[in-house]
């Protein structure tokens, strides 16, 4: 069964053969970072129903951002940061195609990234997986990484 490992800088470390590299700046890479412009995310989402969507816009966490609708709606928003789990979840619905209209209207293309579902399988099936992302939290938890969306994809 492929795994998630978790890449790293100490002497010796190598790659273990067969792997691949998903880390940033690879095809694979995710682009939405955590604590990072990158990745935020508007609270509450004024184009969806949830209580978060992805901010696509030029912006930083902790700034304010009042959504005008085509209706005269307003939508008081507040950007933050996205967690590990909201970052995981908008790297699957910008690979898989299933876009927010939040993501719909940052990228109208809908083209996040140049691989495809498709390249995933293809790829990565049956391969380990590696990224720098910590496998687990300091209680034994496991830490959220697109490394296991591309598993799940690949290995469906």
């Amino acid at each position: 069964m492929a795994e998630r490992i978790q890449l790293s800088r100490a002497k010796g470390w190598r790659l273990p053969a067969g792997a691949v590299s998903v880390a940033r700046p690879t095809k694979w890479g995710n682009p939405f970072g955590y604590q990072k412009n990158t990745g935020l995310a508007r609270v509450p989402a004024a184009l969806g129903d949830g209580d978060w969507e992805y901010e696509g816009r030029i912006s930083a966490s902790g700034t304010r951002h009042d959504y005008h609708h085509a209706d005269g709606r307003i939508t008081v928003c507040h950007v933050r940061y996205m967690t590990r789990d909201e970052i995981v979840e908008t790297y699957r619905r910008a690979l898989t195609g299933d876009l927010t209209p939040a993501m719909r209207s940052a990228l109208p293309s809908g083209r996040f990234f140049k691989i495809t579902v498709e390249d995933v399988r293809r790829q990565l099936a049956g391969r380990d997986l590696a990224c720098w992302c910590p496998l687990t939290y300091w209680d034994g938890s496991h830490v959220p990484c697109h490394a296991d969306v591309l598993l799940g994809i690949a290995n469906a």
